[in-house]
């Protein structure tokens, strides 16, 4: 069950969108893959446990944690109902909206006051009303809004960025915030932990991955041009980096899944 709620007018600028899962595992511990996309999550979960691999085993995760940009694939595990609310945060904004130093890490734990809202969101997922649960963190969220300024300068490259799905040059980037590419790398790097190249190549990988969900057979030379590779290896060998996988591969399993009724790739990014 998936059901995705549109960002208040406010909170557009910094969020894409709100949305909610619920999956049944089984009783016995199951794992579930996360490919990486352009966005940064904000996470809270409720019923069974949520916990990542580790190269120390796993890792129990509270609740809210945080999902950065990934650069691999990255495995959670629970068992029985699992239901999440995910924040689609855009990478410039999350940290700033959450009054964190920006990092790195794929997947963070953090101390914040919007913890607080677990309980009262854990009642209203237990009576099923999982539109009272997305507003009162909505509500939350327009309060702390209201504390930031907007950085100009983001806002505009961010809009040219998801506009172009990935597809320009940095400096074409920094032309449409009215920076120079010097100033726009520091700040947004500073912002989001990550240069305006990371993005943008994440920002592509997930239009060809979204591609080869809807359609298997899309063809790949003429997707490389829409989107901007050098060619059809260019396409490939970012697929991979990023999928662990090759385009083919991943276009075999997602017919596999969809066959068996599995929709996937939607538990994170529908």
């Amino acid at each position: 069950m998936h059901q995705e709620f549109e960002s208040p007018l406010p909170l557009q600028d910094a969020i894409e969108c709100f949305w909610y899962d619920r999956r049944d595992f089984g009783r016995q511990q199951s794992g579930f893959e996360v490919m990486p996309d352009g966005y940064a999550e904000i996470i809270f979960y409720f019923g069974s446990s949520c916990s990542i691999s580790t190269n120390n085993g796993l890792q129990l995760l509270p609740s809210p944690f945080l999902t950065g940009l990934l650069n691999q694939p990255v495995i959670f595990y629970s068992e029985n109902i699992l239901e999440i609310i995910g924040i689609r945060c855009y990478p410039w904004t999350v940290f700033d909206l959450l009054g964190l130093p920006s990092g790195k890490e794929s997947v963070q734990t953090f101390e914040h006051p919007i913890a607080r809202l677990q309980p009262v969101l854990d009642k209203w997922i237990r009576e099923g009303k999982i539109e009272q649960a997305v507003a009162e963190i909505q509500q939350y969220l327009l309060n702390a809004r209201e504390q930031i300024a907007t950085d100009s300068m983001l806002f505009k490259a961010g809009v040219a960025m998801r506009k172009a799905n990935g597809t320009l040059q940095v400096n074409q980037v920094a032309a449409a915030a009215h920076a120079t590419v010097r100033t726009l790398e520091r700040k947004f790097k500073q912002a989001a932990g990550h240069t305006v190249k990371d993005v943008s190549s994440l920002m592509r990988f997930e239009q060809v991955r979204n591609q080869l969900w809807i359609t298997p057979n899309v063809n790949l030379a003429g997707l490389a041009h829409e989107l901007g590779y050098t060619d059809q290896a260019h396409l490939s060998k970012e697929f991979k980096r990023y999928s662990g996988t090759t385009p083919a591969a991943f276009a075999r399993k997602t017919k596999r899944e969809k066959q068996n009724g599995n929709d996937f790739v939607a538990f994170i990014q529908a």
